[in-house]
């Protein structure tokens, strides 16, 4: 094993001979200052202002200078939004704010007020630098996953080591991953044990100890130990290529609010520059005002009049909120679902997997009269070891942590429906379902069982049998028994376990008077220990595809939005019918992933409240801005226009321009992760 030493060692110092680690996580909600100076909307619109700064000085001795430093202030301020204010005239035919905005700079600069108009150009190019820095912050956040995803790989070909493209890898490629290395791929480890950090993917700050059999993930951090992993995904089918897939969504995905905000922006552009054109015209002959006046007061409506803090209103925030619930380990596809959350009146879980964790253990092992415990526990997971069934894994699950002796087996098989039999010791051994018991004798094939006190004691037998069954039932247990020859010789309850975090979710949802239904299509029994033990208010069950969505749409009618959280295929068609659905990052399947509008790449069902919260709190934060900007707007067309008063210009850019900056401010508080 030397050589695997040696490039192991190297391997090591390679993550970290250049200073701090790359992977260690930014502080959650501070400002970056470098990444906001690497933006070049903020690197135009500080120049900008510089410019004016020093044209402003330059006015002191120099005229002609300081406006020449004007201009190119203007120039460096206002080239980016008059570019996308020029392309939306020419391509949609339509005007925006960010023409209204220009021609508000060039107004200003025409009646001599250049300082007041570089000053406009420099405010508004700010305010427009922040919003891209918030997309640009939030896109950040949602994909800085990506990032530490390997490019290579160490595949094992033929005894030697290759290296490879992670593209190429291949389901069923055995890969070596070296201490201190990046996983670079979704397997299950097939040999060698090691504690990775997963808290790239799963939040968990504590490494956890993985071994063979136990599943990893892309990007991860391999401990100390060497690593052969089993390749189970492709490499466009790994939870990177998935977060990859979101982000393109939540890119393109835009709120109700928003979309509203961007009709109502251009027929409120057209309006002004409309009333500013008829207030030119008619001021002189209807009111009587002299040009300079006239031409003034349009200049300054012209510039208070625009909507550029309603325009801000909105995005900042939603898209702070995306990044703030990224760095939970809650990615969303846009900020309509963000919308949406915030007026969820009901959350239905999907049992198995969601509020579960969707894998049996074995609660309870029943040993019949002149058995001992361990042994007949080291039989049963003798046999069930050659099944790939879940009751059948964890069975021998159970064994292995008890540390019972497992035995020889010979001839098993599996029956159809039922369970598995094989011989131990030349005896046969059967381990299934224990709906024998429900026949009024069991099936014996011993000519010893026509004496009729023999089946007496039999019948004596199953109905000792058959009443610990129904009280393991009546806890919502799966139950199998296990035969030897045709006689009982024990009992095997298995339950799938509750997420230890699913009682305090379903309450912290409670708090905030939220319903929670749960929907499956386990039995009743089942269904009903589950729900007591999670604590939601309604439940559903027997329940197949079809009858998820038909209560899903029973919810909406009845309570409102309804928020659906699962992870199986069978829950895509209750997700995509939910106002928002919202599934599984690590154990819910394709399918539900790609109907989902959220992720929980945690599996972290407590971060729903918070969730909600925070979709809450965007929601106060919009009409907050919203009524801020109206107001501000407001207040300055009305002063400018009061009889025997002339507001200056300097205040209306100051007023309005401020305010954007405010609501733009405000939005970003959001990407504090506190909730």
């Amino acid at each position: 094993m030397q050589w695997i030493q040696s490039q192991t060692t190297t391997g090591r110092i390679s993550t970290i001979e250049n200073g701090a680690d790359p992977r260690e996580p930014r502080q959650p909600g501070k400002w970056d200052i470098r990444s906001l100076l690497s933006n070049a909307e903020v690197v135009a619109a500080l120049g900008s202002g510089l410019l004016m700064l020093i044209a402003w000085l330059t006015s002191q001795w120099s005229e002609p200078l300081s406006v020449v430093l004007y201009v190119i202030s203007y120039a460096v301020g206002g080239w980016v939004k008059a570019k996308e204010g020029v392309e939306t005239l020419l391509k949609e035919r339509d005007l925006d704010v960010n023409l209204l905005m220009i021609a508000a700079a060039m107004g200003a600069a025409a009646i001599g007020y250049w300082n007041e108009g570089a000053m406009l150009i420099f405010i508004f190019a700010l305010s427009g630098a922040l919003e891209s820095y918030t997309m640009e912050r939030s896109r950040k956040d949602i994909s800085s996953l990506m990032e530490l995803q390997p490019e290579t790989a160490l595949r094992i070909e033929k005894g030697e080591m290759v290296s490879v493209s992670i593209n190429k890898l291949e389901i069923g490629d055995l890969i070596l991953v070296k201490p201190g290395e990046l996983i670079p791929a979704d397997g299950k480890i097939y040999r060698g044990s090691s504690s990775v950090n997963q808290a790239s993917i799963t939040g968990e700050s504590v490494p956890i100890d993985k071994s063979v059999g136990d599943e990893v993930f892309t990007g991860t951090l391999n401990g100390e130990g060497v690593l052969y992993i089993e390749v189970t995904q492709s490499a466009e089918s790994t939870l990177f290529a998935k977060i990859i897939k979101l982000v393109e969504e939540a890119e393109n995905e835009v709120p109700e609010s928003q979309r509203f905000i961007k009709r109502f922006e251009s027929i409120y552009a057209r309006v002004v520059v409309i009333a500013t054109v008829a207030l030119i015209v008619l001021a002189t002959p209807v009111l009587g005002w002299d040009w300079d006046t006239t031409f003034y007061k349009a200049m300054v409506f012209l510039v208070v009049a625009s909507p550029c803090a309603l325009v801000s209103s909105i995005m900042p925030a939603m898209l702070s909120a995306i990044s703030n619930r990224a760095r939970k380990g809650v990615l969303f596809k846009g900020g309509a679902h963000i919308e949406n959350m915030a007026r969820t009146a009901v959350v239905a879980f999907d049992k198995t997997g969601t509020l579960t964790l969707g894998t049996p253990v074995v609660t309870d092992f029943i040993a019949g009269e002149g058995w001992e415990r361990h042994e007949l526990l080291g039989i049963s997971a003798s046999i069930e070891r050659m099944s790939k069934h879940p009751l059948a894994l964890a069975i021998v699950q159970s064994a292995e942590k008890e540390g019972a002796a497992l035995k020889q087996v010979e001839n098993g098989q599996s029956i159809t429906g039922w369970g598995m039999q094989a011989e131990v010791g030349g005896i046969t051994w059967k381990i299934g379902k224990s709906d024998i018991l429900d026949h009024p004798t069991i099936d014996q094939h011993s000519g010893a069982a026509s004496a009729q006190k023999e089946l007496s004691a039999l019948e004596e037998n199953r109905q000792h049998w058959l009443s610990i069954r129904n009280m393991l039932e009546s806890e919502g247990k799966t139950v199998s028994v296990i035969l030897k020859g045709d006689r009982i010789a024990g009992m095997i309850a298995l339950q799938d376990a509750v997420r230890p975090q699913a009682a305090m979710a379903v309450k912290r949802l409670q708090q905030l008077g939220i319903k929670v239904a749960m929907l499956t299509g386990d039995r009743k029994a089942t269904a009903d220990v589950i729900a007591k033990q999670s604590g939601v208010d309604m439940v559903f069950s027997d329940l197949l595809p079809e009858d998820k969505v038909t209560h899903i749409k029973e919810l909406r009618a009845r309570y409102g939005h309804v928020v659906m959280v699962g992870d199986g295929v069978n829950d895509a068609p209750a997700l995509a019918t939910a106002t928002v659905g919202i599934g599984m990052g690590v154990s819910g399947s394709g399918t539900a992933l790609e109907v989902a509008d959220a992720v929980l790449m945690n599996d972290n069902i407590d971060e729903i409240a918070g969730t909600v919260k925070v979709a809450r709190r965007v929601q106060r934060i919009v009409k907050q801005n919203m009524i801020f900007a109206i107001t501000v707007i407001l207040t300055l067309i009305a002063a400018n226009f009061i009889q025997g008063v002339a507001l200056p210009l300097p205040l209306g850019v100051i007023g309005h321009e401020g305010s954007t900056i405010l609501v733009i401010l405000n939005g970003l508080r959001l990407l504090r992760t506190n909730r």
